[in-house]
């Protein structure tokens, strides 16, 4: 079944979302994304990418180039955005990494959580109400090895309120579409 992937205007297969780390990692080969670029996967306009940058949000592009946990972290925050004040999705950040503008005390990196998040989407149509997330949450966080104790707790925690995010929004855009068919 198809679906666009979360937080970007991509088209894939519900089923090949594991595979998602691929599809992303061949559109970096040339060496990063550039603003244009950014704002096609994301759908977010220049403007609002260079504002985020300029607060601290996310570094600076490298040669006027976005690699692979940049671009991840505004998909994090796109995806975000529908349901959240900027505010608190950098909270919810902060809570996870510490200080957006220094990745070495980071607890996972941002292209992990997007796509550990993007397995979890996938499996959602299938996991019922939030009781039943926690199985999705072991399954996609199996493989991840805490930095520090409770590092594993606070990743489930983000997730699942990235998950929660993620089905509001999504079934908001559902009840737009009905009403707009009235």
């Amino acid at each position: 079944m198809n679906w666009i992937i979360p937080g970007t205007t991509l088209e894939g297969k519900r089923q090949d979302a594991d595979r998602t780390d691929g599809l992303f990692a061949s559109m970096f080969l040339a060496g990063g994304l550039t603003l244009s670029q950014v704002s096609a996967v994301t759908g977010l306009e220049s403007h609002t990418i260079q504002n985020w940058v300029k607060r601290g949000f996310l570094p600076s592009p490298r040669g006027k180039r976005y690699d692979m946990e940049q671009v991840c972290r505004i998909i994090n925050m796109n995806l975000l955005k529908g349901s959240l004040p900027l505010e608190k999705i950098c909270g919810l950040m902060t809570y996870l990494n510490g200080s957006l503008s220094d990745e070495s005390d980071d607890l996972v990196d941002d292209t992990v959580l997007y796509f550990m998040f993007v397995k979890l989407a996938a499996r959602a149509r299938y996991i019922g109400g939030t009781e039943s997330w926690d199985d999705a949450l072991e399954e996609v966080t199996r493989d991840y090895h805490e930095p520090v104790p409770g590092a594993r707790d606070k990743l489930i925690r983000v997730l699942k309120i990235m998950l929660t995010v993620w089905v509001a929004n999504t079934l908001r855009n559902a009840a737009e579409k009905m009403i707009a068919e009235l």
